[in-house]
């Protein structure tokens, strides 16, 4: 019996011991839970006030122009060009003299704003996209009109790059532009009208955008590290 009752006695603080380390380990779990939560809502506010303040500075600033240019600016700061007339000449990735004269007035501005201090550090990347039709003229294999739309598309916004880094305007930011601003063609893979292939559809379809990457998935990349090495 003796034996037993110092068995016993010798387990039973173990146990509380064990129980007591299982405790500790929750609450440090929990606490760590609460703030890796509480880390990526503080991220995702400011990525969503972040986004709101640019959309308006976009809109205050290009409100009076996108009419006449023939562009729209986006619920997600994508700035789209419409016109294909205007754009590019069938086929071609040459950019036509009004596309020039709009791109002209469009980019130092739109520049300006990004690298200003208030949304430079906020900015990823600035994706310059071209996107075509479904069809070409010379064959109806859409595997192949694809491929060719895709080769023109890729063609036409490294048109648009070359001319655009050439503006006096953006000059003083060139080194911020080669870092940030990219040339992406994406031929047929992102129709405006999906399942539509009426003419006005895929006329439609025919645009360059230009799209903002803001850095808010590295931040909270960034920020999950931080939280493990603690």
């Amino acid at each position: 019996m003796d034996i037993e009752q110092g068995n016993q006695s010798h387990w039973i603080p173990l146990a509380d011991l064990m129980t007591g380390l299982m405790m500790v380990f929750m609450l440090l779990t929990a606490a760590f839970m609460q703030r890796v939560e509480q880390t990526t809502t503080l991220v995702v506010k400011e990525y969503e006030e972040t986004k709101s303040d640019m959309l308006q500075a976009l809109q205050k600033e290009f409100a009076k122009d996108l009419k006449q240019w023939n562009a729209e600016l986006l619920g997600d700061m994508t700035i789209r060009f419409n016109d294909p007339t205007v754009l590019f000449a069938t086929g071609s990735a040459e950019l036509r003299p009004q596309f020039r004269h709009v791109l002209k007035e469009f980019f130092p501005r739109y520049v300006a704003l990004l690298t200003s201090e208030r949304y430079r550090p906020a900015v990823k990347e600035v994706r310059i996209e071209g996107h075509t039709s479904q069809f070409w003229t010379t064959t109806t294999d859409p595997k192949t009109a694809y491929f060719r739309n895709m080769e023109l598309s890729q063609a036409r916004t490294r048109s648009a790059l070359e001319y655009l880094l050439s503006l006096s305007g953006v000059e003083s930011q060139q080194t911020w532009l080669v870092q940030h601003v990219t040339a992406n063609g994406l031929s047929s893979s992102k129709p405006i009208a999906a399942n539509d292939t009426s003419a006005a559809a895929q006329l439609a379809n025919q645009r360059v955008e230009f799209r903002i990457v803001t850095n808010a998935s590295d931040r909270m990349d960034q920020i999950a590290m931080e939280l493990k090495k603690q």
